[in-house]
């Protein structure tokens, strides 16, 4: 599976067929986390340049598919926002970016509005220690597997599992009201 998944930096025709199979994923994975809809296109379109650079280091054995690419589009989105707390905010707004049409937007804004109460959860874990809201999130709302988790944010599956052991006990204690994104998950 390593070489297939190699395949995909240097057959177009493997990488359309591995864009098709995860742009919506992708794109509803950081819908849930940024709310601007330029952002968000702009960002998918970063995940899948940074995955034909990093192809080579998908090991299937650790996770599936999904996991490893939630893993880039998570770096993807810190760099993202290591590199917005550095510019200043309206030069980030204005430059560089590809005008969506009314469509696009439209599309963009649909997917933002399902995505809210997610957004309220993120919101809602902000006090749990980033470790622990890191593996919370995954499993709870992005719906890995705790070992898919671990894949994605480079950690040993036991470390992922006491980490999400401590976020749900805090998480019981402080946020019985958040959303039902979460219900099933916490309690």
């Amino acid at each position: 599976m390593r070489r297939k998944q190699a395949e995909i930096a240097t057959d177009p025709v493997a990488f359309e067929a591995f864009y098709r199979r995860h742009v919506e994923a992708v794109t509803r994975f950081l819908a849930r986390r940024v709310d601007d809809p330029h952002t968000v296109a702009d960002l998918v379109a970063e995940v899948f340049v940074a995955v034909l650079d990093s192809a080579h280091t998908y090991r299937s054995g650790l996770g599936s598919e999904i996991a490893w690419l939630y893993g880039v589009a998570r770096n993807t989105l810190s760099a993202e926002r290591r590199r917005a707390f550095r510019e200043s905010r309206l030069a980030d707004r204005v430059g560089g970016r590809r005008l969506l049409d009314a469509d696009d937007v439209a599309r963009m804004e649909e997917r933002i509005d399902a995505a809210e109460p997610a957004r309220r959860a993120f919101a809602a874990m902000a006090g749990l220690p980033e470790g622990e809201r890191a593996v919370l999130e995954l499993v709870a709302i992005d719906q890995l597997t705790v070992t898919e988790a671990a894949t994605a944010l480079g950690i040993r599956q036991g470390t992922a599992r006491v980490r999400l052991h401590r976020a749900r006990q805090t998480a019981r204690k402080t946020l019985m009201d958040v959303p039902l994104v979460m219900e099933g998950t916490i309690r």
